[in-house]
C-alpha cells in the first residue's frame, strides 16, 4: 500500500482460508476466483485429523466456523500494515432458507448468537492482548438479505424477512443478544 493513502482499512471475516500462488490461473478468462492468482484451500485441511472439523458450517458451504481466525487475521494486519485503523466491515453467518421451517424455529437461532459470541471473544483478544486497533465492526447482516450467488437462498439477517407474506420482518434471537450487548455495553461508560 502507499504509505498513508488510507485512513482506514475496512475487512470482512467470514471463515479462514489458506491460498497458495497459482499464477497460470490467469491464463483462464478473467473471474472473480481466478484474478487474484491464487488456489484457495480451506484451513482445516492443514488441521491435524482430530480438529478438522469447524465449530459448525454455515449454511453457504463456504463458511467453515473458525473464530479463533478473525484474531489471527487481525494480529497478521497489523504486523504486515503498521497496526492500521480497523472496521470490521462484514462478519456473520448464513443459514439455508428451509421453508419447513416454523417462524418459531426461523427466529430461534442460538447458533447465530455463538458465532458471535465467540468471534467478538476473539475479536476483543486481538485487541487487548495483541494491541490491534479495531475501532469499528459490523454484522451481516441485519436483515435477511438478497445475496448475489445464493439470491435468497441463505439467511444471514438477525431479523427474519418473511417472502411470503408482506416481507414482514421478525428480530430473531441474535438481534435481542445484540440489544441486550448494546445496552450492556453503553452502562459500561
Amino acid at each position: 500500500m502507499v504509505k498513508g493513502s488510507y485512513d482506514f482499512i475496512a475487512l470482512n471475516y467470514y471463515t479462514a482460508t489458506y491460498v497458495r500462488d497459482a499464477p497460470e490461473a490467469a491464463n483462464g478468462p478473467p473471474s472473480v476466483i481466478t484474478d487474484p492468482r491464487v488456489e484457495y484451500e480451506s484451513k482445516f485441511k492443514k488441521l491435524p485429523p482430530f480438529v478438522n472439523k469447524p465449530l459448525y458450517m454455515g449454511g453457504s458451504s463456504s463458511i467453515r466456523v473458525y473464530p479463533a481466525g478473525i484474531q489471527e487475521f487481525m494480529v497478521y494486519v497489523k504486523e504486515k500494515y503498521d497496526n492500521p485503523v480497523i472496521y470490521i466491515s462484514e462478519n456473520g453467518i448464513d443459514e439455508t432458507n428451509d421453508p419447513l421451517l416454523t417462524l418459531w424455529e426461523s427466529l430461534t437461532d442460538h447458533w447465530r448468537v455463538s458465532y458471535y459470541q465467540r468471534h467478538l471473544s476473539y475479536l476483543r483478544r486481538a485487541i487487548t492482548e495483541n494491541g490491534v486497533n479495531v475501532k469499528g465492526y459490523f454484522i451481516w447482516s441485519l436483515t435477511d438479505n438478497f445475496e448475489w450467488g445464493e439470491s435468497i437462498s441463505s439467511r444471514f439477517g438477525n431479523v427474519y424477512i418473511d417472502y411470503d407474506n408482506a416481507h414482514t420482518r421478525n428480530p430473531k434471537l441474535s438481534a435481542e443478544w445484540f440489544r441486550v450487548q448494546l445496552l450492556n455495553e453503553a452502562a459500561l461508560r
